[in-house]
């Protein structure tokens, strides 16, 4: 039996689909699904056997009052907004939280795959490699990447980087985002746009050594981040923690050139002010450092921007709720 908490967000949903196709339908989806939440149809097709509200099961973890069956966790549950200024919403929902289901995985012996964030690297000046001892030294610049680097680092402090696995995701865009609001990937907030308007925005840079629209990030396809996922499930005697980028930095620019070609137009891009007091948070520069993964027994190549946004814009075409 397999639990998938954040089963109905994002990378989670697409995770459950991943495992339906691999023929378990033996599953537990752990989520939060409020009132008219319009997260709830990524769970309309997916074969599952039971599903719990994130408190009910954390109360039944902390009563030790889990199926005996469960043999694996992906715990992809969290609130991942890096605007959202609550120290103790992050402490008890991300922290606290992923703390007390890994003791339980772990005393029952099971497999424990934990989502953890490339915001745990802040402003990229000490590196992006995710050996445990730069791990160690990373300094977030929001409440999010911080509450991420906190468990990295009871992970470390505790001896269980060699029976867990952290996957530090960098820029994860594709289906299943809709309900994200301003944390969905900005192919799925400006597609339409784009296509109706043949223009898109994006934010002017502050840095002299970045052009307005270089900002660079680690941009990678929710499918290729679900087989990396599916590589640890299928290999429980590889641990520890890794990223889950593609190595590759891509500016804004790229991703906007990307957008307007799977739109068949000519790139209009205009520039404007980031939102006040963003910039002092903002990343300029993310890619991932892959040696660690790849010397972990994960081959696949990764999907180019261009064709991820291309096979995205597909799916955004056909998919009315989006």
């Amino acid at each position: 039996m397999i639990v998938v908490t954040g089963g109905a967000g994002f990378i989670g949903s697409c995770i459950v689909a991943c495992l339906n196709e691999m023929g378990h339908e033996d599953l537990i989806i752990v989520d939060h699904l409020e009132e008219g939440s319009t997260k709830q149809a990524n769970l309309a097709d997916k074969k599952y056997l039971e599903y719990f509200d994130k408190a009910d099961f954390l109360e039944r973890v902390l009563q030790d009052n889990l199926d005996p069956s469960i043999n694996c966790v992906i715990h992809m549950g969290a609130c991942s907004s890096t605007t959202l200024d609550d120290v103790q919403y992050y402490q008890k929902n991300n922290y606290e939280y992923s703390c007390h289901l890994a003791q339980w995985v772990l005393a029952h012996q099971a497999r424990f795959i934990y989502a953890s964030s490339a915001a745990t690297y802040g402003d990229g000046s000490l590196g992006y490699s995710d050996e445990d001892l730069n791990t160690r030294r990373l300094k977030p610049l929001n409440l999010y990447g911080d509450s991420k680097q906190k468990f990295d680092l009871w992970v470390l402090d505790n001896g269980m980087e060699d029976r867990v696995v952290g996957l530090k995701f960098f820029n994860v865009f594709g289906p299943n985002e809709y309900h994200k609001g301003d944390m969905r990937s900005v192919v799925a907030k400006t597609y339409a746009a784009v296509k109706e308007e043949g223009k898109i925005s994006l934010f002017k840079s502050y840095r002299e050594a970045y052009a307005n629209g270089e900002q660079k990030r680690d941009f990678i396809y929710v499918k290729d981040a679900v087989e990396i996922v599916k590589f640890f499930f299928e290999h429980p005697e590889v641990n520890g923690i890794y990223n889950a980028g593609t190595g590759e930095s891509r500016s804004w620019n790229d991703l906007a050139k990307a957008i307007f070609a799977a739109v068949e137009c000519d790139p209009d891009i205009e520039y404007i002010d980031m939102p006040e007091g963003l910039n002092e948070k903002y990343q300029y520069f993310t890619q991932a450092e892959t040696i660690k993964l790849r010397n972990s027994g994960y081959s696949k190549p990764f999907t180019s921007l261009e064709d991820a946004v291309k096979d995205y814009s597909r799916y955004l075409d056909t998919n009315g709720h989006i």
